[in-house]
Formats: C-alpha cells, structure tokens, sequence
C-alpha cells in the first residue's frame, strides 16, 4: 500500500506505507540523508526514523533551519546531562532546553560547576559523541513516568509530569545509560554531533522563581564541524568587544545604580545628548508623516485596567497597587489604554479618520532579576508608541505608509539588513475571522507591494490581531526586534471604540499598535552593539574634540570650537595638561569622529589638521572648509 507525501513546493511522491523520513531523504540524495536532522509530518515534528501511516503533508530539516538547529542543540542538552552524570552520578538533573545560541542544562548541586569540570565534562561528551549512541523514544503512561522518576529520585521530573494534564502522551527519550523526560523529537544518534564547546556556569532559580531553590546551568553550543564552531567562537569574541554594558561605562553614557534599583536606568550627559537626538528626530519623523503627539500619565485607575484586561492577564508583570484617596492606582505597563480614552472622549465622525497618535510613554513591567540584561531587558522604559485607528477603506494605504516609515526610520541609524516575518492568526483569539482575514491581507500586499522579503509564521500572532515583526540584523549576523505593526481586535472592543459612518451609524474602527523603535533602552543598547560604540556623526554627543598642541594655543581653540558651536557642531576642547599622543588616544577611546589639533602653524594659517577616528590623519584644512564637510557628512546621516 502507498502513501501521498505532499513536499513544501506542493508536489506529491508515492511512497510505501511507514516510511520513515530518513528513508525519504535517502530517496532524494544521499547528501540530504547525511545532513537532515529531522521532519515535520502533518504539523508534528518527528524523529527521523518516525514511521508515516498516513498520506501527509512533509518537510525535512537541517541545521540550517531555525527548526533544525533546535533539535540538534537540544539533543546536545541530553549529551551535557549524559556526560554531567558520569562524574556526579548523584546529581539530580532540571531541565535542558534549546536557546537561541545553544543551550543549557539545570542540575541540583550544592558546590557550583568550576572551570576544570567543564573541560573534563566537554571532553566526555566528546568521547560519548563518537560512540554514536542512538536516541530512543519510548512512550508511556504519566503514572508509570511519575513511578520511575520518583524511582530514581528525579523529583524535578516527578514536578513537571504531576502538571501534565491526563491522557497527554508521556515520552522519554535514552541514549546509553541515560533517560530523560522530552517530548523530543532527536538527532538519530550522538555521531551527528561533531563540535561542543561549553562555553560557561551561573547559577539559576528552579523555574525562574527566587523563591525556589538555586540551580547551577551550564550553557554550551554544538554544530555540525568544528569550522562552524570556530566562526562561532569568533564572532562571541566579538560579541564582548560590542557589549552595550561595557561600550556603555567606557563611553559614560548610562548606568543602573542599586541604590536606585535594578533594571532602572540613570542617563549620563552622553547618554542623554544621543537620547535627545534620537527624540528629536522621532518627532520630526512623526510631524512629517502625519502624526499628533498626545501625552499620558504614568499611573492609572484599577478600573481601566480592569477593563484593558492586563489585570487579568498582565497581573504578573504589574507591580503593586498604591493608594490614592483610597483608590487602587497602578504603574502603567502600557500606553494603549489611554490613547483609547482620549479617542472616547468624544463621538468620532468618518470625516475625522485616521487619527495617527504617537507618544514616547515611559511604562513600568515587573522583570525577575535573573532576566534583567543591561539596557535589554529593564523595569522602567520609555516605549515608541503609535495608535493607528482608521475606518476600513483606509486600511491599505495607512499599512503602507507605516511599513515605508518603519524601514526608513531605522535604515536612518544606520541599520542595512532586515529579517521581515508576518504572523497570522493563531487557533485562539478574539475578533471576527473576516477582520483577520483582511487585516493579514492588509499586512501581505504591503509587504509584496514593495518587494519586500519576508517569512510567514502561521498561528504565531497574538491572540488579539496579526503583525509584521522587523529585526534588524548586525554584522555579527544577530538578530534584534525593533519595530512591530501590530492589529488588535481586543482592546476596541472592551473599550466599546466607535465611530459614525456615512450612514450615521457607528462602526467600530480599526485600530494598530506600531513601535518604530520599541523601547528606547532596547533600541539604545541594540544601536550601541551594532555599531560598537561608532556611532554614526549625527548621534555622536560630542562630533569634534579640539586638541591644543599646549596652552599656548588654547585662545586659537576656543576661536575653532566656537565657530564648530555657531555651526551647530557638537564640539568640546581638551584643556587637559597631557601630552598630544594621550590626547589623541582619549578622543579615539571615546569614539569622537573628528579630532582638530592646532599648534603654531594652524594658528597662524587659519587652519586645523583633522584626524578622523579609525582613519588616522586626514591633513591640513581651512576650517570653513571641513566644517562644511561635516555639515554635508551630518544632514546625510552617514
């Protein structure tokens, strides 16, 4: 008997009755066979030697895949427990998840991981790798899971089966002595698994809670040849060089204080110039693309939380209540709320539509400290908020138009390169389906209107409306979410938003959430990394130091830079007592784009000798000259 496998470009093969994936990359190429990792069969991700009963729907995955590289890291994750095992045999073993880059391993351990275990546990997986130990699956009942887990006192595992609702098909996976409780699916064996390098340890609360017990994790990476793990190595050393928190205290742009609280952070002077320039522009931007700024305050009535749904939903991200004439008032996690309450103020007309209205709100969200990062992940930040509510026909063009500004604004930082996804709706959510329908049609033709490349995440929206997702991508080739365009069929319908038609009848509107930049933080630090502290000109908070040769020349400086501030230059003078060579190396430390240094000959000939940094000495100038060169170089944005 044969079955229909249907392939992602819709064509259809025969093939016998429990075929295994493997044996269909086989059939195609022996090259495939050796590299596929795994299959999604009618939706359900498979191990390789799955057997299809079914005609189905197919696809099979490498490393090259986001899907592939899950699987092949989380296989590792087992191999790093195996191996964690062998010298702690009574260790007690978490959980081993995938991760972006890698993963990681939780295990119970009173005396944290040093540096020699993870040579000794590195050079075990090694050698268990080679022995090309095969991954078994094996399904059971959660009573008979929860019985040899608590058997071989695995009490994390008896915690995550006893949450499993009933009938839930229980798997374990085993390579060599070791079983582990996974949905799977796995490589076929250890052999696939050809590069590790573990990479380091911390400690870690059982399931993110500071009140349960601290873990020790190891995180490590694997790939498929040791070239891929050397270019991996490569860019994690460039990676550190690029960390916002450290180019952030080298430039003095920012800081988070304890004594001000973690994840709260304090602008320095530098810090604070940029962000005022970034502001700046965001708002020009906005005026000139047809948007009204509103403002909202930083707190809010229980009872329009109530209402939004984010007390319901949201509550775990909320900090506590403060009272006010004995009225519960909360931190604001978000700004949607009170623009819809200014749109509610009063009947809205057709004739008024769209109504673009933008703000920059500072919003509060409670982060456990274990996932506080820098400038990434903080608890106060100021959010690039747009509400886009129109009618229907508008539709189209304002999707358009938002698409266009969100790629022009970010491509003015400087940023080149864009990863475009666009998810639609997922099996629960709120809304009726035809306004699914045409508000993912909406985002579609946008996007193919323009030419613009993206990849569809089928289900992957939120409950309340699709989206398009714009992460830039740096040179390291790491991606970073800045801005989202977003529909929500949610909040206009529990904030009963209307407007009159034609007709005189009201209708409800439209309405997108847009983040150009999303948080400002985020997309502060994200910038920093990206260009590892080089900012182009037009950031920089200082774009000339003028460099006296001695004091001599200090008057001749202060006529050059005042000339630089008249021209609206961003400029300051080095009054230091040092050495010309320590001044310079300072001005290129600090990332300054241009240094002029005058002595006696520049004094005299009404000139500076411009050094620009990362590209040394670029000679002698009239200064009318390079400041309009710098003018040219800043209007442009290069």
């Amino acid at each position: 008997m044969n079955i229909n496998i249907t392939f992602p470009d819709k064509s259809v093969k025969y093939y016998p009755l429990n075929i295994s994936p493997l044996e269909i990359a086989e059939s195609i190429s022996h090259g495939l066979a050796a590299n596929v990792i795994s299959a999604r069969v009618n939706e359900k991700l498979v191990d390789l030697n799955y057997q299809i009963k079914e005609d189905s729907d197919f696809e099979l995955f490498k490393f090259d895949n986001e899907i592939g590289k899950e699987v092949y890291w989380h296989s590792t994750a087992h191999l790093l427990a195996q191996a964690v095992k062998e010298f702690f045999p009574d260790i007690k073993v978490a959980i081993g998840p995938a991760i972006e880059n890698g993963f990681y391993y939780d295990f119970d351990k009173e005396i944290p991981f040093n540096d020699d275990d993870l040579v000794k546990i590195e050079e075990k997986m090694k050698e268990l790798a080679k022995q090309n130990l095969k991954y078994f699956r094996k399904e059971i009942s959660k009573e008979d899971a929860i019985e040899l887990f608590s058997e071989i006192k695995k009490d994390y595992k008896v915690e995550l089966l006893e949450e499993i609702p009933e009938g839930e098909t229980i798997s374990l996976y085993t390579q060599g002595d070791f079983t582990d409780l996974c949905r799977g699916p796995h490589l076929p064996h250890t052999g696939k698994i050809k590069a590790i390098k573990l990479l380091k340890t911390s400690g870690a609360y059982w399931r993110g809670d500071e009140k349960n017990k601290m873990l020790q994790r190891i995180y490590g990476i694997s790939f498929p040849s040791n070239k891929e793990l050397k270019k991996y190595l490569q860019d994690l050393e460039e990676a550190k060089k690029r960390d916002h928190r450290k180019i952030g205290k080298e430039l003095d742009l920012y800081s988070i204080s304890d004594e001000v609280g973690a994840g709260l952070v304090l602008w320095h002077p530098n810090g604070g110039m940029m962000r005022s320039i970034i502001e700046d522009y965001w708002k020009k931007q906005h005026f000139e693309n047809g948007y009204e700024i509103v403002y909202s305050p930083h707190i809010g009535k229980s009872e329009l939380w109530e209402t939004s749904g984010h007390l319901e939903f949201f509550t775990e991200s909320m900090y506590q209540p403060i009272l006010v004439d004995e009225q519960e008032y909360y931190l604001k996690p978000m700004n949607c709320p009170f623009h819809i309450i200014i749109y509610n103020s009063k009947k809205r007309s057709y004739r008024e539509l769209p109504l673009r209205w933008a703000e920059m709100g500072t919003v509060y969200r409670y982060e456990k400290s274990g996932a506080l990062h820098g400038l990434m992940r903080v608890r106060g930040f100021t959010q690039d908020d747009a509400h886009i509510i129109c009618t229907p026909q508008q539709l189209d063009d304002e999707i358009e138009k938002v698409l266009i500004f969100s790629l022009d604004m970010l491509k003015a930082f400087g940023f080149k390169d864009f990863q475009i996804k666009l998810s639609t709706m997922p099996e629960k959510a709120v809304g009726k389906k035809e306004d699914w329908d045409k508000a993912t049609e909406s985002l579609r033709k946008a996007l193919e209107k323009y030419e613009i490349e993206y990849r569809l995440d089928e289900g992957a929206g939120a409950f309340y409306g699709p989206k398009i997702d714009i992460d830039i991508k740096d040179a390291l080739n790491r991606a970073w979410q800045c801005s989202t365009i977003q529909f929500d069929f949610n909040l206009p319908t529990r904030f009963n938003m209307t407007y009159i038609g034609a007709d005189n009848n009201p209708h409800p509107p439209f309405m997108i959430h847009r983040a150009l930049l999303g948080s400002i933080e985020r997309f502060f630090g994200t910038l920093i990394e990206y260009h590892a502290g080089n900012f182009p000109i037009w950031l920089c908070p200082v774009q000339v130091r003028v460099i006296p040769i001695s004091e001599k020349y200090e008057d001749y400086a202060k006529i050059v830079n005042s000339k630089l501030l008249n021209s609206e230059i961003r400029s300051k003078i080095d009054f230091s007592n040092e050495k010309i060579g320590y001044k310079i190396r300072e001005a290129e430390m600090m990332k300054i784009p241009y240094m002029f240094i005058v002595g006696e000959k520049e004094k005299d000939s009404r000139t500076v000798s411009v050094r620009r940094h990362l590209k040394g000495d670029l000679g002698s100038f009239k200064l009318d000259e390079i400041i309009s060169k710098i003018q040219q170089e800043i209007s442009e944005k290069i």
